[in-house]
C-alpha cells in the first residue's frame, strides 16, 4: 500500500518501450496479484517520487482477509474496478485515436479530482505519453492543437478546462477538426 509519494505501475517491451499501466498515490493498494495467486507480480513497479510503501506479507494478509471478511469485498470491490479501468484502457489503446485517448483522460483527472475546470497533472508528459501509448512530441501536439480548439489552456502542469462537454465529444470521436 502506498502510505506517501507516488508509484508507476509498468510493462516494458522486449526493445526497452514503456506502458504505464497504473499510477498510485496515498491509500492504493498495488502487488495483490501474488497475495491470491501465490505467482509473481505481472508488471514492474517504480516510485515517481520519494515515497513510503507498507508491505504485508502473504501469510499476515491472508490471516487478516480471513478474519475480516469485510476487508475481503473491498479489496474485491477495488480489484473489480480495476478491472473496468483496464478493459477502458484496453479500448482506449486499441480502437481510440490519441486526441481522444488524451481527452479521456483529462476527464479521468477531472473525475479523480473532482473539478470540471481544471485539472493538475501527476506526471510528467513522457509519463503520460506512455500511458496513452504514444509519444511526448504528440503529447504535445495534440495539446497545442487542444487548446487552439479551444477546449483547453495548458499552464505547466495545470490544464484549466474551457469546454467540458467538448472535450467528451473529443474523447468519443478523436476529432480535433
Amino acid at each position: 500500500m502506498v502510505e506517501k509519494g507516488k508509484i508507476k505501475v509498468f510493462k516494458l517491451s522486449y526493445e526497452g518501450k514503456e506502458q504505464i499501466l497504473h499510477i498510485y498515490g496515498p491509500g492504493n493498494t498495488f502487488g495483490e496479484v501474488p497475495v491470491f495467486e501465490g505467482k509473481n507480480f505481472p508488471a514492474s513497479s517504480m516510485a515517481l517520487e520519494k515515497s513510503v510503501i507498507l508491505f504485508l506479507p502473504r501469510d499476515k494478509f491472508v490471516d487478516l482477509i480471513t478474519a475480516t471478511p469485510g476487508l475481503g469485498m473491498i479489496m474485491l470491490a477495488d480489484l473489480s474496478k480495476r478491472l473496468r479501468d483496464f478493459t477502458m484502457q484496453i479500448e482506449n489503446l486499441s480502437l481510440k485515436e490519441v486526441p481522444a485517448r488524451l481527452a479521456a483522460y483529462i476527464l479521468t483527472l477531472s473525475k479523480e479530482q473532482q473539478n470540471k475546470t481544471q485539472v493538475t497533472l501527476p506526471i510528467s508528459k513522457a509519463q503520460l505519453s506512455n500511458l496513452i501509448g504514444t509519444t511526448p512530441e504528440t503529447v504535445s501536439r495534440i495539446l497545442k492543437k487542444m487548446m487552439e480548439s479551444s477546449f483547453i489552456e495548458v499552464q505547466t502542469k495545470t490544464i484549466l478546462i474551457k469546454d467540458f462537454e467538448g472535450l467528451i465529444n473529443l474523447s468519443e470521436s478523436g476529432s480535433l477538426s
